[in-house]
Parts: structure tokens; C-alpha cells; sequence
């Protein structure tokens, strides 16, 4: 039986590689796994504060592969799950086994990475569906723009 390649599967797993790549550059690391913890916890952290729909309208914006994590453990009848600065970043330290001190730095760096992917005002409509103090913790600290 011959090997056939499935182009959209394949397609796929070079996007989320490549932008595993990115974002451990942008965090300063060489360890793709990070990255891929980091991504997953703030995908999974934001998308927990999301009404259903927001959820669904975001996720079709990501690669095939990323959007099974992004769904991976999610119950759309305990949403959206409100939470105040300091709860959004223990629980993002919790779940990504990250230390409480470097969640802003990594959280703004996902958004300022997903700006650069996806575009600007898709994510920026997500932020903007979370409550005040937590949106500023997620803002994007340096320049969103790509190249």
C-alpha cells in the first residue's frame, strides 16, 4: 500500500509549527513546548471567559490543529467563567505551570503574537469581551504589526 500525504493535515502541522517557532522566539526561548504550553493556556484561559458564540467565532480563525486545542476540555454550559485580574492570572499560572510572576510578560506576548497571525481587531474584539482588568493584563506590550 503506497504512502499518500493528506496536504491539509500536513498544511496544518507546518502552521503550528512554524508558529510555535515564532512564539518561542518572541518569549525568548528555545523550547517549543513552552510555547505550546503558553499558547494553550492562554487559549484555553480566554476562551473560558467567552460567551459561546465569541468562542466559536475566534476559534475559526485558527489553524485545523490549534483549534482542536483550543476546544480540547471545553464545556460550553460553564461558560463564560468570570474572572478579576488576580484570579485570571493564578489560574493561568496553575494550568500552564507557570510561575505567577511571569504571566503578564507571557500572556501579553501571546496576544502580541496572535495580533501579528491573525489580525489586530479579531483579537482585540475577543480582549474586548473580558472585563476591564483583565484585558489590560492581556494587551500586547510591544508593537502588533507584521514583519
Amino acid at each position: 500500500m503506497p504512502h499518500t500525504r493528506v496536504q491539509s493535515i500536513e498544511h496544518t502541522v507546518q502552521t503550528t509549527s512554524r508558529w510555535l517557532a515564532v512564539l518561542a522566539d518572541m518569549i525568548g526561548t528555545e523550547n517549543r513546548d513552552f510555547a505550546q504550553r503558553v499558547l494553550r493556556t492562554w487559549l484555553h484561559t480566554v476562551r473560558d471567559g467567552l460567551t459561546v458564540d465569541t468562542t466559536a467565532h475566534f476559534a475559526a480563525q485558527l489553524p485545523d490543529l490549534l483549534r482542536g486545542v483550543y476546544y480540547n476540555g471545553w464545556d460550553p454550559g460553564k461558560v463564560p467563567i468570570r474572572r478579576n485580574r488576580q484570579e485570571f492570572i493564578e489560574h493561568f499560572a496553575r494550568s500552564g505551570r507557570i510561575a505567577l510572576s511571569d504571566v503578564p510578560q507571557l500572556a501579553s506576548t501571546v496576544t502580541r503574537f496572535l495580533c501579528r497571525e491573525l489580525s489586530e481587531p479579531s483579537v482585540m474584539h475577543v480582549l474586548d469581551r473580558l472585563p476591564q482588568d483583565v484585558r489590560t493584563l492581556l494587551l500586547p506590550a510591544g508593537p502588533t504589526g507584521k514583519g
